[in-house]
């Protein structure tokens, strides 16, 4: 365990020799991130390649053996990381936030030390046998997105060091240190070139995503840059999952109790600020409960304090670059403008140092307008009026994504009925993103293909091979 200080000095370049990350909340300098070029990414690839063979040759229970010791490892610094993740990301440390993220990194290397892949037996009759095994890949590239840095790191590289792959690891640019220091701390553990970070830039990213040496690429992030992945991946066939954007869509049935849904709702939709992948980004509320749901969920926003990450009080942060912030505010004042009703927020103070934007409802609002069509990513919830079922569920399906969805009623069995309906890889009942190691998570549609998490996440990291005789 080191001291706050210490860790970013480990990880750090010299000043004048990295580039400056500033806190989202404050502008302040959190530290200095290395720029690594391609040829840091060549020297990762030829380390990472070399350990593999011998990673590889552990076996299961010793390399999970190792992986738990690296959850002892993050455990042992959770302070410090969540801390630092803080700065730069700017998610609060209470909440389900920093120091949230950082128990998700120790939980998921847990989860995949210790979920069970035995061989399979496919056929046995007596006169053929066969048997479905997976074997390593090799070595593996991640790129990881800003939002959450170390708990989506972590979903990489924890089932893929667990099937016996090496991992290269591209952060996002914006939240370099972060992964940096997550690293630092699981080598700790880890034998020598199985994990490394690479803080590069785009041309970084590029050449992972094309190298011929990597044999599987897992990517969090746009749809966009998914696209892009897919392209320079296609010359070397290599595997690919990706976890892309998503616009989720939220269903509350009539009959439901508004007040009782309403803190689930929100956090359904505003974790970690609204800068989540699968949270509740556009709501549809029955005509019969809509003023009551649209009061509900004003009553709770309200309560929740936002501001500098590091007051224990606050539980939402700053967007966590300008560029984020511009979306959103684009987009909500685009909504104003067509008539929408802003119930709360709306009107960031734009004197105050930061990328504050405060949590906003927009109700009244039509299923075309681009606050409900667009992913925002950040703190503005759309509610959507709707009058039949069915009109619900084509305005939720009307999206090219489908990530996740939810649906929110009394009656589990209405519920469940409604959500067979829904195009999404995961549809959720009276909550909303609660991602759990153990069960298979994925998108639909344009939001990527390929399951994270569970038995299936860990197949994702092999290659399947059968012995049949």
């Amino acid at each position: 365990m080191e001291t706050y200080d210490a860790l970013l000095a480990a990880i750090s370049s010299a000043p004048g020799t990295g580039r400056t990350i500033l806190d989202p909340a404050t502008g302040a300098a959190v530290g200095e991130a290395p720029v690594h070029g391609v040829a840091d990414l060549e020297a990762a690839i030829t380390a990472a390649a070399a350990a593999q063979p011998a990673w590889a040759a552990l076996g299961h229970d010793a390399r999970s053996a190792v992986l738990l010791k690296a959850a002892d490892a993050v455990e042992r610094s959770a302070e410090e990381l969540a801390q630092l993740l803080s700065r730069e990301q700017g998610k609060p440390l209470n909440g389900p936030n920093a120091r949230f993220e950082v128990g998700a990194c120790a939980a998921w290397l847990r989860a995949a030390a210790g979920t069970p892949l035995a061989p399979e037996t496919l056929v046995d009759d007596g006169e053929t046998r066969a048997d479905l095994h997976y074997r390593p890949i090799g070595v593996v590239g991640a790129i990881g997105p800003w939002n959450w840095p170390m708990m989506i790191t972590t979903w990489q590289v924890a089932p893929a060091l667990r099937m016996g792959n090496t991992v290269v690891v591209k952060p996002s640019e914006y939240t370099p240190l972060s992964v940096l220091a997550l690293a630092k701390v699981l080598n700790e553990e880890l034998p020598e070139g199985l994990l490394t970070v690479v803080s590069g830039g785009r041309d970084v990213g590029e050449a992972l995503a094309s190298h011929q040496s990597i044999g599987k690429v897992m990517f969090t992030g746009s749809t966009a840059t998914g696209k892009a992945i897919i392209r320079s991946s296609a010359d070397t066939v290599k595997r690919l999952t990706l976890e892309l954007g998503g616009n989720d869509a939220g269903i509350v049935l009539p009959g439901t109790d508004p007040r009782a849904i309403a803190q689930d709702l929100f956090w359904g939709a505003f974790i970690n600020t609204g800068q989540t992948c699968a949270a509740l980004k556009r709501l549809y509320v029955h005509d019969s409960i809509y003023d009551a749901v649209c009061e509900a969920l004003t009553d709770v926003a309200k309560a929740m304090p936002m501001g500098n990450g590091l007051d224990e009080n606050n539980v939402l942060g700053p967007l966590q670059n300008k560029a984020q912030y511009d979306v959103v505010a684009n987009l909500v004042e685009a909504a104003r403008a067509s008539g929408a009703r802003v119930l709360l927020g709306g009107n960031p103070d734009s004197s105050r140092p930061g990328y504050f934007y405060p949590a906003t409802l927009v109700a009244d609002i039509d299923n075309g307008n681009p606050l409900v069509a667009e992913e925002q990513f950040g703190p503005a919830l759309p509610i959507i009026r709707y009058g039949s079922i069915d009109e619900a569920v084509e305005m939720a399906n009307d999206l090219d994504v489908g990530l996740g969805a939810s649906v929110w009623s009394s009656d589990p069995a209405a519920a469940r009925a409604v959500a067979a309906r829904l195009e999404a890889g995961t549809v959720w009942i009276n909550r909303h993103g609660a991602v759990d190691p153990r069960i298979p998570f994925g998108g639909a549609k344009q939001s990527g293909y390929g399951l994270e998490f569970g038995a299936e996440g860990l197949k994702a990291l092999g290659v399947p091979q059968v012995i049949n005789g």
